[in-house]
């Protein structure tokens, strides 16, 4: 049963509960850095290393922090880890580093992450805590990584800057674009909700 329990903790999070697709979160990351495959492959490694170690640590400690100050604790211990991976994306990914921009960072005030804290790790035990923040951190990097290879095969021509089209194709400027997020993103819902709904009513 306990190992049941785990199992459905993990995969919650690749599909049903897609951090992405189901509950929407962490659009700003999700429409920013998508542009490229391996950008968004980047930024998904960066948020679930921070989420898993947060919410892990968060669990360990979790009795001994006071509900008064729960949220600035979770801040700082998510913080912290945010600190850690920023310095060794520059340290050893310049390129990446810079092409991620602000938004490494600015996962200190990912939803997601948060959310999971919040919702999740401060009242559980370490073992479903750590189920379900890589379970959710999987599903949002393979997310993110799917919106970035699509948008970069239509915007490019190439997937992880390996280049697969030949010289006729004639990339879709819009695709690495802003607009491109927000088309790419929005057809991507459409359809899961579509095969969600279907798979409800049997069809």
């Amino acid at each position: 049963m306990k190992s049941y329990r785990l199992y459905a903790e993990f995969t919650k999070g690749l599909w049903r509960q897609s951090p992405t697709f189901v509950q929407l979160l962490g659009m700003c990351p999700t429409l920013a850095v998508t542009n490229s495959a391996i950008n968004g492959f980047s930024m998904g490694i960066a948020a679930t290393f921070v989420l898993v170690l947060s919410g892990v640590t968060i669990s360990i400690i979790r009795k001994l922090i006071p509900r008064e100050v729960r949220i600035a604790t979770f801040t700082i211990v998510i913080a912290t880890f945010v600190t850690v991976i920023d310095y060794f994306l520059k340290a050893k990914f310049p390129s990446i580093s810079k092409a991620l921009g602000p938004y490494v960072p600015l996962i200190v005030v990912n939803c997601i992450i948060l959310g999971r804290i919040e919702a999740f790790t401060s009242k559980n035990s370490v073992l479903p805590s750590l189920a379900d923040t890589l379970g959710m951190g999987i599903g949002f990097t393979g997310a993110l990584t799917m919106l970035g290879i699509i948008r970069e095969i239509l915007g490019s021509g190439s997937v992880f800057n390996y280049q697969i089209l030949g010289s006729s194709f004639r990339p879709w400027v819009i695709m690495i674009l802003p607009p491109g997020a927000f088309l790419t993103l929005g057809i991507m819902i459409g359809l899961i909700n579509t095969f969600f709904k279907k798979e409800k009513l049997g069809v």
